[in-house]
């Protein structure tokens, strides 16, 4: 299994009136990439892999998102990653598909605040407002690619490669103090 590293202790990282941005707990993160019937696909991780393109779906604690037609993130307890590829091997030979532990290379950041998705305009070029709660997209924030998470109207999280974290904490932090002293 890959190893969850991070440059950052859990917990937050930027707080002012206008956001908090924190480091999230270290998770499993499984990359899918699966055609045709998802349908044994669904039977094994307990939820729906339907939808459009960044639809979500929950069970237990395993999450989904839809990034592509063919492609999703999974998230889980680092824990749990072992036991997912395991249920997921046998269909190999039936149901080819990718399924790659991308634990270590990822981390997210959690932007939460009355002006979190103003923040995240500061360096997506997409209309953030278009992502709804309970949805996500892949995107890029100042050039690197990401996935955004929209867990509610205020909040969401941001997964990125550790090695670009420091770089996006950074703009992050300085458009959230922009933001607060606007306020001012």
């Amino acid at each position: 299994m890959n190893a969850p590293i991070s440059s950052f202790a859990s917990g937050p990282l930027v707080e002012t009136s206008a956001a908090r941005v924190s480091q999230s707990a270290p998770c499993g993160r499984l990359s899918l990439r699966a055609r045709g019937d998802l349908a044994p696909f669904e039977a094994v991780l307990g939820l729906s892999l339907g939808g459009p393109i960044g639809a979500r779906a929950t069970a237990g604690e395993t999450e989904s998102i839809r990034l592509g037609p063919d492609e999703w993130m999974l998230h889980c307890p680092v824990e749990a990653v072992a036991g997912l590829e395991a249920a997921l091997a046998p269909l190999y030979g039936s149901h080819p598909h990718s399924l790659v532990d991308v634990s270590g290379r990822e981390t997210s950041f959690v932007i939460e605040g009355p002006r979190a998705s103003e923040l995240l305009t500061m360096g997506c070029p997409r209309d953030i407002e278009t992502i709804l709660p309970g949805s996500g997209r892949r995107t890029v924030f100042d050039g690197v690619t990401v996935i955004l998470w929209r867990d509610a109207a205020d909040r969401f999280r941001m997964d990125l490669w550790h090695s670009f974290a420091p770089h996006l904490l950074h703009l992050l932090e300085t458009g959230s103090r922009e933001l607060a002293a606007e306020s001012l």
